[in-house]
């Protein structure tokens, strides 16, 4: 299977002065646990993720006023659509992270996370346990 197959097509584009409260609602609304930072003066890309939102409160610090390009990951991993979820799990694997922004011609097109490569793969592989117990 591909990452095209399994990304979510739902990408949530946000500005890095978006506050964290705002970032955090956006996502909630969207069901999603993550959000593309789009910082269109330095014409780069990032991503904020569930984990920095609550990394930032469990510090004590105020959603209200902290902003998503202060907690921003700027190094960031890119799949395609024709990665493979084994290589998109390695690499998250590798990195220590649960989503991949999946880039197509230049532009943010999906974000694939560890629980939609889990969500495809668990079916095929009920299927081979079971032929394997016939």
């Amino acid at each position: 299977m591909l990452v095209r197959d399994a990304m979510s097509t739902v990408v949530l584009t946000i500005g890095p002065t978006h506050t964290l409260r705002q970032a955090a609602r956006l996502m909630s609304e969207r069901r999603i646990g993550a959000a593309v930072v789009l910082d269109p003066d330095t014409c780069g890309l990032g991503i904020l993720t569930e984990r920095d939102v609550l990394n930032s409160v469990g510090r004590g610090q105020s959603p209200d006023t902290e902003i998503a390009g202060t907690h921003t990951t700027t190094d960031v991993v890119f799949a395609t659509p024709a990665w493979t979820l084994e290589d998109a799990a390695d690499a998250m694997a590798h990195g220590g992270f649960r989503h991949l922004i999946v880039m197509d011609r230049g532009e943010p097109t999906g974000i694939v996370s560890v629980r939609d490569i889990i969500r495809c793969w668990a079916p095929v592989r009920r299927a081979a346990a079971q032929e394997l117990a016939v």
